[in-house]
């Protein structure tokens, strides 16, 4: 309705007053103020459930302002989401989220690099298989496929038999229980330091990081950690940012 008659905002009320900078029932965190439809979409993607990217998507194309206020503080300014990113000097990240039971394949292959479409048909047998790929992180002898452990019920070994079998690697190994968490911020861009603060933190908390994978638009960086670690994990990152 709002994009229909082109609204000036549009404002979604609900039981909350906006978007915590991560999940409450994890970590005593404040609240996001403002932040773009692009750094939404990782956070929810990532598990962040108070408002889903999907469902704004009429509002999002037609560049109205989105503003999340609560029924019952109707005085709370709520949280504003809009198109353009909006970096700040005052605030590094703009919000943490994550999920848990993921499962990792990492395979290796001694000059990988060198053969034309290795990755490309590992993802077709996943494909094949009706899994989606959550994450593909990948080096010079050896890639990591992240798949959603339930959506891969009952097909692990069917998938490795057949990386195996079509790809001559020379090891694949399964790695169950991890948990993917996302570190989302505009203002992370090109600004020193905060790959290694995130990190330091969680090697100061014994936390070990069995994966990660940060894109070139630097907006987020996702980490995988055990199962076990999620929960301390979260509160590590936001206490070293906030």
């Amino acid at each position: 309705m709002a994009r229909a008659v082109n609204a000036d905002v549009y404002e979604n009320w609900t039981d909350v007053s906006g978007l915590m900078v991560a999940d409450p029932r994890i970590v005593k965190s404040d609240l996001i103020e403002r932040l773009s439809y692009k750094e939404l979409r990782e956070l929810a993607y990532m598990g962040s459930g108070v408002l889903h990217e999907d469902a704004i998507y009429p509002a999002r194309i037609a560049n109205i302002p989105i503003n999340i206020k609560n029924t019952n503080s109707p005085e709370d300014p709520g949280t504003m989401i809009t198109s353009e990113e909006e970096p700040s000097l005052n605030r590094i990240i703009t919000g943490i989220a994550g999920s848990k039971d993921f499962t990792v394949i990492a395979i290796y292959k001694n000059m990988m690099a060198t053969e034309r479409g290795f990755i490309r048909r590992v993802l077709g047998i996943i494909e094949d298989y009706g899994v989606l790929t959550e994450h593909c992180p990948t080096g010079i002898d050896n890639v990591s496929v992240v798949i959603n452990t339930k959506a891969a019920e009952g097909k692990i070994d069917d998938i490795v038999d057949e990386i195996n079998r079509k790809l001559n690697p020379d090891t694949v190994d399964v790695f169950n229980d991890i948990a993917l968490i996302a570190t989302v911020g505009c203002s992370m861009s090109q600004r020193p330091g905060v790959s290694a603060k995130l990190f330091t933190a969680l090697a100061d908390a014994n936390i070990n990081v069995r994966m990660i994978d940060q894109g070139s638009s630097e907006m987020n960086i996702i980490i995988g950690v055990s199962n076990t670690d999620f929960e301390q994990a979260i509160r590590v990152i936001y206490n070293a940012f906030l």
